[in-house]
């Protein structure tokens, strides 16, 4: 019997702090869903030596951009990709790297480099082109509010 009176205790307080269980279930209908992007996480570890590789991820970075939240992340070798005096990379019918960057600069999209990378490659943030930056920790989980996919080069 106790146990009986605790569940009917327990259900009418949900009915009480959620007037959405009360009534119909037409009622649910006036509540409106959040929109909420998906992201997408573009991980590129490989370098100029590994163009098809840098150059693709890249392309995803950008076609993901026009409906997702993106974030580029340039680590290992792919620190070479992002600095000021590298050369672009061209490879087959792909836009140049430099290209590729600029225009995901342009857009707003977030494009980190690895920082113990960047010092292993002997560099620091004065080396990296305008728009890049050194990667921050809270940034991978906070670049958007949906669900995260990704992509790795």
């Amino acid at each position: 019997m106790r146990t009986w009176a605790i569940l009917l205790t327990f259900v009418l307080a949900l009915v009480t702090l959620f007037p959405a269980c009360q009534g119909p279930a037409e009622n649910l209908a006036e509540v409106t869903p959040v929109s909420v992007r998906d992201g997408v996480f573009v991980h590129i570890s490989s370098g100029t030596a590994e163009p098809h590789r840098v150059l693709m991820g890249l392309r995803m970075a950008r076609v993901m951009s026009s409906d997702k939240d993106v974030l580029v992340y340039f680590d290992i070798k792919g620190v070479e990709v992002v600095l000021k005096d590298s050369e672009g990379i061209a490879f087959g019918g792909f836009d140049s790297s430099k290209t590729q960057l600029q225009d995901l600069i342009d857009k707003g999209v977030t494009i980190y480099v690895c920082p113990t990378c960047l010092a292993a490659a002997g560099k620091t943030a004065e080396d990296l082109l305008e728009g890049v930056q050194i990667a921050e920790k809270d940034m991978f989980f906070s670049f958007t509010s949906g669900r995260i996919l990704t992509l790795d080069y």
